[in-house]
């Protein structure tokens, strides 16, 4: 287990840096000059999302555990693998990183709240959570803050070579993308037909609604594809992760991390739609043709 994650976040940490090869210090002043796009992708976030979750939670007869893992779920911020889907998407790539590195900060907060909210509607009684703050703080400067920096870095300092790996990049963080799914499957195939059974509906009504939502919202607020696609993606991919290590490492509840396992498998089949989706939308091409 601690060899997959090991190897998980050097992958996500390389990700990260050709992310940044491809970034400049312009495209996040635009986010927080022009900041309608962050407050809508914040809201729908940090508002709509629990919303969604406490509302599927209510209206489907699920296990309490199960109701457990979707209220934690909804609890966490986007991850750095969301980061990553943005960037495979071509959405707005400096706006993803931008709310996934605000709402990590923001949930640092709200994570507690969520949760105790949940447990005591599932319960009857709340219990109290700690969240460990320092860590997840780390996580995010390690794993997304420092490796886009020193992208970034290169790319003011060499442009040209910045401009040459931007393809290869982007194509190797999309094979890492496809090794990544097929390391989840083969290491969960012997638990798949019992999450499937046990969350799949729930957790799949989650993800879609949410992403769904996401992009609505943003399309509607007249936001140009590239946010929308990057909102839709920060609404519906959650950090996993973070769930499982709060399931099972503060609550002390591996039931809880049901859940969060099966979403975790689930949005890489749904992104990589998105993926597919947003490429199409951004092909030069088809741009030319209009």
């Amino acid at each position: 287990m601690a060899v997959t994650t090991i190897i998980l976040a050097v992958s996500l940490i390389i990700i990260m840096f050709g992310m940044g090869l491809s970034l400049t210090i312009a495209d996040f002043k635009r986010v927080f000059v022009e900041p309608k796009a962050m407050l809508i992708g914040l809201v729908n976030q940090l508002v709509f999302l629990p919303l969604i979750g406490f509302m599927l939670i209510s209206l489907l007869s699920l296990d309490p555990a199960i109701s457990i893992g979707i209220v934690i779920l909804v609890a966490c911020p986007g991850g750095p693998t969301s980061n990553l889907i943005s960037h495979l998407a071509k959405g707005d790539t400096a706006l993803s990183i931008s709310l996934t590195a605000i709402s990590s900060f923001v949930t640092i907060l709200s994570i507690p709240f969520i949760i105790n909210l949940g447990l005591k509607m599932v319960y009857g009684s709340g219990s109290v959570i700690q969240l460990d703050v320092l860590g997840t703080m780390l996580q995010v400067f390690v794993v997304v803050i420092i490796p886009v920096s020193l992208g970034m870095l290169i790319k003011a300092k060499k442009e040209s070579f910045a401009l040459k790996m931007e393809v290869p990049v982007r194509k190797a963080s999309g094979i890492i993308f496809i090794l990544v799914l097929a390391g989840v499957i083969i290491k969960e195939k012997e638990n798949l037909a019992s999450y499937a059974e046990q969350a799949g509906v729930v957790a799949l009504l989650l993800n879609i609604l949410t992403m769904g939502l996401g992009f609505l919202i943003a399309s509607l607020m007249k936001l140009n594809t590239r946010q929308a696609i990057s909102i839709s993606i920060e609404s519906g991919i959650q950090n996993g992760t973070l769930a499982i290590a709060i399931a099972t490492g503060i609550l002390l509840n591996s039931e809880y991390a049901i859940a969060p396992a099966i979403y975790g498998l689930l949005m890489f089949f749904t992104s990589a739609l998105v993926i597919f989706w947003g490429i199409k939308q951004n092909d030069p091409s088809k741009a030319n043709s209009n």
